[in-house]
């Protein structure tokens, strides 16, 4: 079998390749740089690609006929999303379209991440057949992205919408929050800085660990294509993700965390947690616990801090 994931050189990206290749694929990613030193498990065949070039990404699907395409590749802080729109839209929505559609041409198995984002203000527990409400101009892009896929899988395409709530990982990039609080913290041991500065820290969160998550993805497009949620059905806040963080080395968050309202988000999203029924019934749990992913980010914070 042979896979194309796009934006492999992100956190879900290196946990699904690695996954993959464990599985006996080959594995095929796209960059867009021509970076020399790209963290991708050993065996990824790294090749240039951008979603946002209609006919690059048709040529690559014709280039190496996947079986499986895996469409990872976004721009994924939503916060930033409130202040670079347009690019958003163009990545996430016209993006993904040009992926799905070169995934159709070839007639590939095609996975969409899609996100808990799309839930916005619907109130928790959120599962597949809940309202979409997206406060984001990052959620509305992939809703878009996870109307197109449903658009093409009533045209007889193989495509799947993963909806993942949070999931992260020692690989998360620094500007999450959760990556944010445990290399925070990591300095604060260290003697680097003083204080952590955040947004809200009441903002309610279903977390869960990327390796998990990664491999659900695979499971998926192993059965019917349709939509499914992938959670831990675990809601924590901000603050308790805090506590935990800074409990790990002996502090109280409350000593050294401070609130601002410039991490604040326009339109907030105040609770999110999702009912993975329908994917559980496949036979996909999260091994990975709140607490083991949390020691993990801050042992590594700590670690390389």
């Amino acid at each position: 079998m042979r896979a194309l994931i796009t934006g492999v050189c992100g956190q879900d990206g290196y946990y699904l390749s690695e996954h993959l290749l464990s599985l006996g694929y080959e594995v095929i990613g796209t960059r867009r740089g021509n970076e020399e030193s790209v963290d991708v498990p050993r065996g990824t065949k790294l090749v240039y690609g951008d979603i946002n070039d209609a006919a690059c990404i048709a040529d690559l699907m014709m280039d190496y006929q996947p079986d499986e395409v895996y469409n990872l590749a976004a721009l994924t802080h939503v916060g930033d999303s409130f202040k670079s729109v347009s690019a958003v839209m163009q990545t996430n929505a016209v993006g993904a379209a040009n992926v799905i559609h070169a995934a159709h041409q070839i007639e590939a198995k095609l996975y969409q991440a899609s996100t808990s984002e799309l839930f916005g203000s619907t109130p928790p527990p959120q599962n597949e057949a809940a309202m979409m409400h997206p406060r984001s101009p990052y959620g509305i892009a992939k809703l878009a992205a996870y109307w197109m896929v449903r658009h093409y899988r009533e045209r007889g395409m193989h495509a799947t919408n993963g909806i993942l709530f949070n999931h992260e990982s020692l690989r998360r990039g620094g500007g999450f929050v959760t990556q944010k609080i445990a290399r925070g913290v990591a300095s604060i041991v260290a003697g680097k800085a003083r204080t952590l500065v955040l947004g809200n820290l009441d903002a309610k969160r279903d977390w869960g660990h990327a390796k998990d998550y990664c491999r659900a993805m695979h499971l998926l497009m192993q059965h019917p294509a349709d939509d499914y949620v992938i959670a831990s059905g675990e809601m924590h806040t901000v603050r308790e993700f805090c506590d935990m963080a800074f409990s790990h080395v002996g502090l109280d968050y409350r000593d050294y965390v401070e609130v601002s309202k410039e991490f604040f988000r326009p339109t907030e999203v105040n609770a999110l947690c999702g009912d993975a029924s329908k994917s559980r019934n496949l036979g996909w749990k999260p091994e990975i616990s709140f607490k083991d992913m949390v020691f993990e980010m801050m042992d590594h914070a700590l670690e390389t801090k």
